[in-house]
């Protein structure tokens, strides 16, 4: 039986990981990257984008959603039907749909990939949505190596969407904790804040998304109140309270439906 032939354009931290698995699962990798420091041990390291994609079976386009069209449109010339080409980046749906339509033309089968966590430590095997014409064919190659694929549509922007979906919470989480220590930290209380945090984290359970909508809309004018309280205390130490008067600004929305 044949190797998989795969090309990776992109070796940073998430190129190389995926990279290196693929090559331990025994698949010929050729890479390519535009730092020319940037490499694998036992990649065939590609002179450009074009070199590294004639003759792969599977394309990964794993750089940035600003270069993602730019690149396939490098590669478009030489890609052949039958070559699947996935786009890893995280981009909006309609980028993954303009990168799908370019690269109609080829023949080649467009994959639009969504991953679900962060490459370091999984690599391959890292969590993915998958969506587009070469959806199944991209999940039937990979998997036998090690990846982790969930179909979840055959239009390209499925599996972008509901990562992007998921980003609004996680990462606007992520910024209202960071906002809450820096806070914290100015007062002498970043310790008791950050165990509070991380004990009620732990302690969430699958009620709490209901918990949390039921709770906005039946006290949306108290929590505003209590959040435009607690912006002024964050710029009476110092703290610039943009997720605070974000959410405050959401609380009045809710009560202006509300009273409507």
């Amino acid at each position: 039986m044949a190797r998989l032939r795969v090309a990776v354009l992109g070796l940073g931290e998430a190129g190389s990981a995926i990279a290196q698995d693929l090559l331990r699962a025994g698949a010929e990798v050729v890479g390519f990257d535009p730092v020319p420091e940037k490499t694998v041990t036992g990649l065939l390291r590609a002179q450009s984008e074009a070199e590294a994609v004639e003759g792969a079976s599977l394309v990964l386009s794993v750089n940035w959603a600003r270069v993602a069209r730019e690149v396939a449109e490098k590669v478009a010339p030489v890609l052949r039907p039958g070559q699947i080409y996935a786009d890893l980046n995280t981009a909006s749906p309609s980028l993954k749909r303009l990168l799908a339509e370019i690269l109609a033309p080829t023949g080649a089968r467009f994959v639009d990939v969504a991953l679900m966590s962060p490459v370091p430590g999984r690599g391959l095997a890292t969590p993915s949505l998958a969506s587009g014409p070469g959806a199944w064919a991209y999940k039937g190659g990979l998997e036998p190596l090690g990846a982790a694929v969930e179909v979840v549509g055959e239009r390209p922007g499925e599996a972008a969407l509901r990562k992007l979906l998921r980003s609004v919470f996680f990462k606007g989480m992520a910024a209202a904790v960071l906002e809450a220590l820096e806070a914290a930290k100015r007062l002498g209380l970043e310790a008791e804040v950050w165990d509070n945090i991380a004990k009620t984290l732990k302690e969430a359970d699958e009620t709490l998304v209901g918990r949390l909508v039921e709770g906005s809309l039946r006290h949306a004018e108290r929590r505003r109140e209590e959040m435009l309280a607690a912006a002024e205390l964050l710029r009476e130490v110092g703290v610039e309270p943009l997720v605070t008067e974000a959410t405050a600004r959401q609380l009045g929305r809710l009560l202006g439906r509300e009273l409507a």
